[in-house]
């Protein structure tokens, strides 16, 4: 696979960061390597509403996998509730609900499945996201790897793929896992909104979040 466009495969879109232009010119760091796009519904399990956690783990996941270049699967929302009823962080009743999971929990789904150890980052207010966007850089020129978001108040979960400075600002790149429907191509996405730069003074000010910031080099930095 190459990184240099977006691809599709038989059911899911890679890399559909890739073509999206940035706010202005300035600085910009990427995620590096190869991922698909997981969202509501792309494996025709019915999650609206609740499984956004989920998408974005198994866009982590799918980087992951590409990037270890091992077979083993991306796990299912159904496999994500078995490993965390068997690490005792959920009660058996957990798995077939529709319980949301957030960040803490896709850093335990990523160490048990692939031995990968992940940061957290805890942004008390989104006010203050601005004063975690070294780190963030940081992590994608050292790391590369995608990164998950959630909150409380603002609790969609997404998939962070970059980050850009300018004059203007500082900005992410969101991957939103809550399209719902079949995907035909990058621009669609965009012009929807699910795939965006977000200014940092357009998240919710009030809102906590957690990031996770898997801690596994991408393969082209090695």
């Amino acid at each position: 696979m190459t990184n240099n466009y977006a691809i599709t495969t038989k059911t899911l879109i890679q890399n559909v960061h890739l073509g999206l232009p940035k706010p202005e010119n300035g600085d910009t760091f990427l995620v590096k390597g190869d991922y698909e796009y997981w969202h509501y519904s792309c494996d025709g399990v019915i999650d609206e509403g609740w499984g956004c956690g989920y998408r974005t783990l198994q866009t982590i996941c799918s980087w992951i996998r590409n990037n270890l270049e091992i077979t083993q699967p991306v796990p299912s929302l159904k496999e994500i509730q078995e490993i965390l009823v068997s690490l005792e962080d959920k009660e058996t009743s957990f798995i077939g609900s529709q319980e949301w999971i957030g960040s803490f929990e896709v850093c335990l789904v990523i160490d048990q499945r692939y031995d990968v150890q992940s940061k957290i980052i805890h942004v008390p207010y989104g006010r203050d996201l601005k004063k975690h966007s070294d780190v963030i850089k940081n992590h994608f020129v050292n790391f590369g790897s995608p990164l998950m978001m959630g909150g409380d108040k603002d609790c969609s979960s997404k998939g962070i793929m970059g980050i850009h400075y300018d004059t203007k600002g500082t900005y992410l790149l969101v991957v939103d896992p809550h399209f719902a429907g079949q995907v035909h191509n990058v621009q669609q996405l965009a012009n929807s909104h699910w795939i965006k730069w977000q200014n940092l003074t357009d998240f919710v000010d009030s809102s906590f979040y957690n990031i996770c910031l898997p801690q596994i080099i991408c393969k082209s930095l090695k």
